[in-house]
């Protein structure tokens, strides 16, 4: 049986998201592409990409879809039609798991129906750039009534948002742009609509290879699913048992060695809020103190992390100044020497690349 610390998996996890290391490799080519990289706020992927690689953080074979969680995330394009598969819902149970939602009680009861017909209502709307909130009007009219409820704010009925994101990559959707302008079109090329679960086996292991050792209670909550449905897919047989102080865990075989051999790397790196390295569920792992927990993963609006020496120790938040310079302000979990906040600043000039303004200011709270 493999014992490691809580430490040495929180190394093995910074190693292998690429944040141990700052890359020169254009961003569709770096490892945690096979994840995904979640744009939380406008800018907030760039800043992971930049974290990660000195290449410009535009790449062409990159792509925007609601992915797991139905939350926007940024993918290869070449991997879209190996990803539809593994995200759609391997039985009612799951669905029905990952479109929760007090809105739509009824319509959780359809199951996998409710990701097809989502789905196959995008598939008849979108075939050009149109505004969000004409797709939601034209698909919630085209489904089925239990998966909609009354918006009091506009007096219409909306799609549960939960299906309705779940749904778009199925859909054939790219999301252009978000906000108040926010645009939705349709995916060059896309992949045809699942018929059923292709591929959940993988999906798996990749989320154990940059997020592990963990268990079927995190790949669960990761993906919005349950943990009774990830134990029946579980591919034990490409997985090694580890324990991390002394809980039961798991990793894909072939990682062992890395895990075994992970230790801490110097440095400092500004970590967007919904980094896939604050991704992992098991929260104790990458910051034990349950204080420090509550600062970084809040009801709304999570700050970013700062990691130091492959620890997270901080929480930063960025300010715009126009379009001359990102203003970045950091509060600690304890105290930083001199030395290192310098070091913190010159990495703060990767976030002003991240946000195309020429520097950035730091404040210490």
């Amino acid at each position: 049986m493999v014992n490691v610390d809580r430490a040495q998996a929180m190394a093995y996890r910074v190693a292998a998201l690429g944040l141990a290391e700052r890359s020169s490799a254009r961003p569709a080519d770096l490892p945690v592409l096979d994840l995904g990289v979640q744009e939380y706020t406008p800018g907030s992927a760039q800043v992971a990409l930049t974290a990660r690689t000195s290449a410009d953080p535009a790449d062409d074979r990159l792509i925007t879809v609601w992915a797991a969680r139905g939350a926007p995330h940024l993918h290869r394009r070449a991997d879209l039609a190996a990803l539809v598969k593994q995200l759609w819902p391997i039985s009612d149970a799951d669905a029905a798991a990952r479109i929760k939602s007090g809105q739509i009680p009824e319509g959780m009861k359809l199951g996998v129906e409710a990701f097809r017909v989502t789905a196959e209502a995008f598939r008849e709307v979108v075939h050009e750039p149109m505004p969000r909130g004409e797709v939601s009007t034209q698909v919630s009219k085209r489904v089925p009534r239990a998966l909609t409820y009354d918006c009091r704010s506009c007096q219409a009925r909306h799609i549960a948002g939960n299906v309705w994101q779940h749904s778009g990559l199925p859909g054939g959707v790219e999301v252009q742009s978000r906000g108040r302008d926010a645009m939705l079109g349709p995916i060059p090329d896309a992949p045809p609509l699942p018929t059923e679960n292709e591929g959940i086996d993988e999906l798996i292991l990749t989320y154990l290879r940059f997020l592990g050792p963990a268990g079927p209670l995190e790949v669960g909550k990761y993906l919005g699913s349950s943990t009774a449905e990830m134990k029946s897919v579980w591919p034990t047989d490409r997985l090694t048992e580890v324990t991390v102080e002394g809980r039961k865990a798991w990793l894909p075989t072939d990682a062992v060695k890395a895990l075994k051999s992970a230790s801490p790397t110097p440095g400092a790196r500004f970590v967007p809020p919904m980094d896939q390295l604050l991704q992992a569920r098991d929260r104790d792992v990458l910051v034990p103190d349950r204080a420090h927990q509550k600062e970084i993963w809040r009801t709304l609006g999570n700050p970013g992390a700062l990691l130091l020496d492959g620890e997270i120790t901080g929480v930063w938040r960025a300010k715009m100044s126009a379009r001359k310079r990102v203003d970045l302000t950091i509060t600690t979990f304890g105290a930083i020497p001199a030395s290192r906040r310098k070091q913190i600043e010159k990495e703060a000039a990767e976030v002003a690349r991240a946000r195309e303004v020429p520097e950035a200011t730091l404040t210490f709270d």
